[in-house]
Formats: C-alpha cells, structure tokens, sequence
C-alpha cells in the first residue's frame, strides 16, 4: 500500500489548494459586488490616458475600493512597464 499512499497525499493537497482557490474567487466575488458602478469605467478611462504617454497592458490599471473604519479608500494600481516606451511609436 506504500506505493498508493503518495497518490492520495496527492489529492489531498490539490483538493486544499482548489479549496483555497475557490475561497479567494468567492471573497473577491462578494467584495465586488458593493463595488460603485462607476469603478470599471474608471479603470477603463485611467488605462486611456496613461496609454497616451506610455504603452501598457490592458490590465495594467487595477481600481478597486477599500473600508478603512468610516472611510472609503480608492486603491488604483498601475503596473509600469520596465522600460517605458512612449505612445503612439
């Protein structure tokens, strides 16, 4: 049986670790969903015009909304490349 125990120590780590996954994907789901409206069109106008100066990805631009005790803190990422090679050349 010592030859098989390694396969389902296996699967067991990968269950854990798909459990793990699936419990960020749900919370990051859930933090979403009391997300402004107006956050995606944010991020799609911030990605605009730093792409006028800089070329960057599409997911470059990272918005997202924080509670801070009463306060409510806008977190905005932007992900620079190493070199920075100008727009439009």
């Amino acid at each position: 049986m010592g030859l098989f125990d390694f396969l389902t120590q296996r699967s067991k780590n990968t269950a854990s670790t798909a459990k793990s996954r699936l419990q960020i994907l749900i919370q990051q789901e859930r933090s979403m969903r009391g997300a402004p409206d107006y956050l995606p069109m944010l991020q799609r106008e911030l990605l605009e015009v730093i792409r006028k100066y800089i070329n960057v990805d599409t997911d470059a631009v990272k918005v997202a909304m924080h509670k801070d005790g009463d306060n409510e803190l806008l977190d905005i990422s932007v992900a620079l490349p190493d070199k920075a090679a100008p727009a439009g050349g």
